[in-house]
């Protein structure tokens, strides 16, 4: 049988649009890879910043200023941003209920722009207080950013291909960091003269989301369960789908409803309390903390000692250190294009054991580089291979699995928990590892391998497969282990006879078919 192009079978999946990639890389540009950067562009041009914190306070108080204060002061820079993320993620369940998905991140990019002016003006204006509250607003975008968008992805997109653009949250922050480091190149804007530029750079990616994004659609499932604009809804999803039958895909969001018990947004507390919910949320929790204690941050602590200690020049250093980059978004993109094949639970397993492994080998190594000459090229090679395990899975699909194990009433609070586990762990990262590095010293990582570890075994135990599954298929299959009764497939068509007495003949033709 020959099909037209207009018309294809019923069984073969819809092709990417053009307007679904546009939301996924648009979205993730103005949002994930914002986050990005902002995790690599103060490290290039520290010494100038330190130095600009100096002169300030010379022209203030006629006097240097004292190095415990500039170390508290660059201290603050970088981990504000952070605290920003935080209270991003405390805040973002309630403007999401007024804005919604597209108009939350439309609104967040004024964040950005305003943190960009301060940052980039500080200087000028001679004062470290707008770096230093440039750094926070910008935190406080990345932290609505993170919970909004994978949430957003996660709405528009067909379950087929829900975890493929879901990476596209993963990808760019990975080409964010790169990003950063390219451009914090002495030859490009990492100068005395320049790095001010640096921080300027981050309204570009802001202004080029706000030029594409309204002219996208709303999430679908937002406009039908919560707006119950269903002319809206089918309008999104013909845009996002492109095709003119979405009966299908709103038929799926009216069951979803239906088997919800209410459809008004749940509060954090209310879901805390939910029996109905609880492994889903302990595994968020487990997988978010895992995300961030997993130890990729506090690696970037040894690259450079590591590659200095294997005989590179200090001046080529930064140059050696964009393979780090580099191997992050190659790690990201592979990742992407495999996920539907491989699915989530094994990607996050092989990350989170793989970590382990060569947390494991580079503690061996590190133990060992002073004796033996080639030894911090192996430990160099380890470093990558962590990085491109976190790459693999750990990276990028725990914002995947927030939006996938949660129905559309849970799901805000759920993004606002999975924020806050996710900014308090980074903020724990950076204060607590000095200590540990002090005290352990090359045996830092064993803390790291041990985290690995029970995430893995967590995951093999307790996370089932969600690839290719509607989201109420995925909270049955936690049915049991919550200990709740959950309504079957004939139960459920019951359901969709009883509501819609009118379509009753094409809900049997449907069930016939299946």
């Amino acid at each position: 049988m020959i099909y037209c192009i207009d018309h294809p079978p019923p069984n073969l999946p819809q092709p990417i649009t053009a307007c679904l990639l546009s939301a996924a890389f648009f979205g993730a540009l103005g949002s994930s890879f914002i986050y990005g950067y902002n995790l690599s562009v103060v490290n290039a041009p520290a010494t100038y910043i330190k130095a600009f914190y100096n002169q300030t306070w010379i022209d203030r108080y006629n006097e240097p200023v004292a190095a415990e204060t500039v170390t508290l002061l660059w201290s603050i820079t970088v981990s504000i941003f952070a605290i920003g993320g935080l209270c991003g993620a405390l805040s973002v369940s309630y403007i999401i209920r007024v804005l919604g998905r597209r108009g939350t991140l439309l609104v967040n990019n004024s964040f950005a722009v305003i943190a960009a002016l301060l940052m980039s003006l500080g200087e000028t204006a001679k004062s470290f207080e707008m770096l230093i509250i440039g750094r926070f607003i910008i935190g406080v975008d990345s932290g609505k950013s993170l919970s909004v968008l994978p949430m957003y992805l996660g709405e528009i997109t067909p379950r087929h291909i829900r975890g493929s653009i879901g990476q596209f949250n993963s990808i760019l922050i990975c080409l964010g960091v790169f990003t950063g480091q390219v451009l914090g190149l002495p030859e490009l804007l990492g100068q005395e003269s320049r790095w001010n530029y640096l921080f300027a750079f981050l309204a570009f990616p802001a202004v080029l989301q706000l030029c594409v994004l309204p002219f996208l659609p709303e999430s679908p499932r937002y406009l039908l369960m919560e707006r119950r604009d269903e002319e809206g809804a089918r309008r999104a999803f013909q845009k996002f789908l492109g095709k003119d039958d979405v009966s299908e895909e709103l038929e799926e969001v009216h069951a979803e409803a239906r088997a919800q018990e209410t459809l008004q947004a749940v509060s954090v507390f209310q879901l805390m309390k939910s029996q109905t919910v609880r492994w889903q949320l302990v595994t968020v929790v487990v997988t978010m903390a895992s995300y961030q204690l997993c130890g990729l941050n506090a690696l970037w602590y040894y690259t450079n000692g590591i590659l200095l200690e294997a005989g590179f020049n200090q001046e080529i250093v930064p140059y050696i250190t964009l393979s780090t980059g580099g191997i992050e978004t190659l790690a990201a993109i592979i990742s992407g294009l495999v996920i539907e094949r491989i699915g989530r639970k094994p990607l996050l397993i092989f990350g989170f054991t793989a970590m382990a492994v060569f947390f494991s080998l580079l503690t061996v190594f590190l133990n060992f580089q002073d004796r033996v000459s080639w030894m911090p090229y192996l430990s160099y090679i380890c470093i990558l291979a962590v990085i491109a395990s976190f790459c693999s899975g750990p990276g990028g699909i725990p914002f995947i699995l927030t939006g996938e194990l949660f129905e559309q009433a849970s799901r805000p609070a759920a993004f606002m928990i999975a924020g806050t586990v996710n900014w308090l762990s980074n903020f724990a990262v950076g204060l607590l590892f000095p200590f540990i590095q002090e005290t352990l010293q090359t045996f830092a990582f064993l803390v790291f391998v041990a985290v690995c570890i029970v995430a893995s075994i967590y995951l093999y135990i307790v996370l089932p497969e969600t690839k290719n599954k509607t989201f109420m298929d995925i909270s049955q299959s936690f049915a049991k282990i919550n200990q709740i009764p959950y309504p079957s497939p004939s139960h459920e068509m019951e359901m969709v006879l009883a509501i819609q007495p009118d379509e009753k003949k094409e809900a049997v033709k449907v069930e016939s078919s299946l």
